[in-house]
């Protein structure tokens, strides 16, 4: 289906580029107006950002990204440095990319889905481009239950290490939740309570 947003370049009869609208209007274009290799090149660089302004946006309507993973994407599928930082730059512009509101976005997501300790969600963020103020603010502010979601992910994972020698148990249960991004601390913590328990019962 046609763009209505977008208008056809033709040069000599053929198709050259599709521009915004609105591009052509701010430049005032018209039939039979004659450009010069700087006025196509300039064109074809706002043909190129818009473009990757749009991919940009599809892949915002899956889930939430970071301007780094954006990036990285728009990269690998051919766009330009300038196009793809003029996209980054208009996606943070509408509001639609904010790396603070990402990083708060995963913390609250990992907590309520896959519960993760304070390491891993560091790690997630940082391989997602999210710089260390922005992943420390976003952990700070969910005031995370390490302990708790520690203690809910072992009581689940009791069952599968049930019958085992319990120093065997015990360093396989220290693995899966360290596995997991939980601090020795934690783990120690965890790992001594429900020693505790299954003595008492």
């Amino acid at each position: 289906m046609r763009d209505p947003e977008r208008v056809s370049l033709f040069i000599d009869g053929e198709f050259r580029i599709g521009l915004p609208r609105i591009a052509v209007s701010e430049r005032n274009l018209r039939i039979g107006q004659i450009l010069t290799d700087e006025d196509l090149a300039e064109l074809e660089s706002i043909d190129e950002a818009s473009r990757a302004i749009n991919q940009a946006l599809r892949l915002l309507g899956y889930r939430p990204r970071s301007s780094s993973e954006i990036s990285s994407r728009l990269r690998r599928n051919g766009f330009s440095e300038p196009a793809i930082q003029s996209a980054i730059e208009r996606m943070v512009e509408y509001g639609y990319v904010d790396d603070q509101d990402f990083a708060r976005f995963w913390v609250e997501n990992r907590q309520q889905h896959r519960p993760r300790g304070r390491r891993m969600l560091e790690s997630e963020l940082r391989q997602r481009g999210v710089s260390p103020d922005m992943i420390d603010q976003a952990i700070d502010e969910a005031d995370l239950d390490e302990y708790g979601a520690a203690r809910e992910l072992a009581i689940k994972q009791q069952e599968r290490y049930r019958g085992l020698e319990p120093e065997v148990w015990r360093r396989r249960m220290a693995g899966f939740l360290q596995r997991r991004g939980y601090g020795w601390n934690v783990v120690r913590q965890v790992l001594d309570e429900l020693e505790r328990n299954d003595d008492d019962g």
